[in-house]
């Protein structure tokens, strides 16, 4: 298992330096005053509009350009590891339920490798309240006779599975739809397991928005909305049986 999360790391440590680097070219634009006004940063037309900016000094227009190069140089560095990724999850046992999950919104190839390579077959989890349980996404309670007193989530389990759901989760702050990213990923996906992806996201959307408007604090709102997730995550898996493996002769 741990040969996966290992084989994912690296692409999760790029898209973060990508990450800054499109953080500090930002900056840097906005410290000399170039708003973008269009609607898709980082899309087709905010790079054309990054191409005709000129800056005054040369020293500037090197940075502008050295900034730009390093955002050019990740993205080829995060789609190299990608393809080291879907090769390494192509045979795999479990590699079926990676493909599956990435029907779920905010659940990527990085993400969806990460979270089996982690929990590892889920299967062995007779309900979902088993696995939220275990990723510690359930709240710790305290007892004093008759009375029982929910806390914040216990963190018990594997931190770096929670993280990635927590980071899935936030992808729910908008409202249900189906983009051409998620279009293209589901396109081989059974209709079944599509199903259950369009379900948890009419679920967990509607959730999000109704936890907001509730006045609950958006950090509890995203665990709410991870936890929830890792039983529509729980749904597919049951779904979803592992490739059988012949036994070495």
């Amino acid at each position: 298992m741990k040969r996966f999360a290992t084989s994912s790391a690296p692409r999760r440590q790029a898209k973060d330096e990508l990450g800054a680097a499109k953080s500090t070219l930002k900056s840097f634009l906005l410290r000399h005053g170039r708003r973008f006004n269009g609607k898709a940063i980082w899309g087709k037309a905010h790079w054309g509009w990054l191409s005709e900016q000129k800056f005054a000094f040369p020293h500037q227009q090197f940075v502008f350009e050295e900034y730009k190069r390093r955002i050019h140089d990740l993205i080829a560095r995060c789609n190299r590891l990608d393809d080291v990724l879907k090769e390494a999850v192509s045979g795999w046992v479990l590699g079926p339920l990676v493909h599956a999950l990435q029907a779920l919104r905010g659940i990527k190839l990085t993400a969806a490798a990460t979270l089996v390579a982690e929990i590892g077959d889920l299967h062995r989890f007779g309900s979902p309240k088993q696995l939220m349980a275990w990723l510690g996404l359930v709240p710790a309670e305290h007892s004093s006779g008759k009375r029982i007193r929910r806390g914040e989530i216990t963190r018990s389990g594997n931190a770096a599975a929670r993280t990635m759901l927590i980071e899935s989760a936030w992808h729910y702050r908008f409202p249900a739809r189906e983009g051409r990213s998620l279009i293209d990923r589901n396109a081989e996906i059974p209709e079944h397991i599509r199903a259950i992806a369009w379900k948890a996201q009419v679920r967990l959307c509607a959730k999000f928005r109704r936890l907001v408007a509730s006045g609950k604090q958006t950090v509890k709102v995203v665990t709410a909305v991870a936890r929830e997730l890792a039983g529509f995550i729980w749904d597919i898996a049951r779904q979803t049986p592992p490739v059988a493996v012949e036994p070495r002769r």
